[in-house]
C-alpha cells in the first residue's frame, strides 16, 4: 500500500476522508464536503500551513491520513534531542480498521521523523478513546505522565485577546 506526502491528484479523494472523519468525531452536525474541500486548499495545503499531510491509499481511495508538524524544542536545544514531531491526526477508515493502515502510517511518520532529526514524536488522544489508546500502547507508546491538555474558546479567547487578560485569569 502506498503512502506519501499527499499528492496534488489525490485532494478530492482526500476530501471523501476527512469528512468521514468529521462525522467521526463530531458532536455537532459535521462540515459539509464543501467546507471540509475549501478548509484543505485553502489551509492545509497552503504554501505556508504548519502540517503536512500524509496519506495511504488503494487504487484511488485514500484509506488513511496523518497530519504532523516538525519543530524545535525550545527548552532542550541540544542538537539530538531538539528536533520534535507532532502529530495532530491520524484517521483510518472506519472499515478499513485493524488492518495495519494505522500501523503502516505510524511507521511512515516515524522514520520522516527520524530522518529529518527529531528525537520524539509526541500526539494527543482522547481518554475515552479506548481503541486509539490500545492502538498506541501496541506501538510502544507511553502515556506522557504530568501532561494535561488545555483548551481556550469562545468568549474566553475573545475576551483574552481583547486585553481583559485580568477577567480570564480568575476563571
Amino acid at each position: 500500500m502506498p503512502i506519501d506526502l499527499v499528492a496534488a491528484h489525490q485532494h478530492e479523494a482526500l476530501v471523501d476522508l476527512l469528512h468521514e472523519m468529521c462525522v467521526f468525531y463530531s458532536d455537532e452536525e459535521p462540515a459539509t464536503r464543501d467546507d471540509v474541500r475549501s478548509n484543505l486548499h485553502a489551509n492545509l495545503l497552503a504554501p505556508d500551513a504548519p502540517l503536512r499531510l500524509v496519506v495511504a491509499s488503494e487504487q484511488d481511495e485514500i484509506v488513511g491520513v496523518a497530519a504532523f508538524a516538525l519543530f524545535h524544542s525550545l527548552v532542550d536545544p541540544t542538537p539530538h534531542r531538539r528536533g520534535q514531531m507532532l502529530l495532530k491526526e491520524l484517521y483510518v477508515r472506519q472499515a478499513r480498521r485493524g488492518q495495519g493502515i494505522g500501523k503502516a502510517l505510524m511507521a511512515w511518520v516515524a522514520r520522516h521523523a527520524l530522518e529529518r532529526g527529531c528525537a520524539r514524536m509526541d500526539w494527543h488522544v482522547s481518554a475515552h478513546n479506548r481503541q486509539g489508546l490500545g492502538f498506541y500502547r501496541s506501538l510502544g507508546a507511553m502515556h506522557v505522565a504530568g501532561r494535561l491538555s488545555y483548551r481556550l474558546a469562545g468568549e474566553y479567547l475573545a475576551r483574552l485577546a481583547g486585553g481583559d487578560a485580568d477577567e480570564a485569569d480568575r476563571r
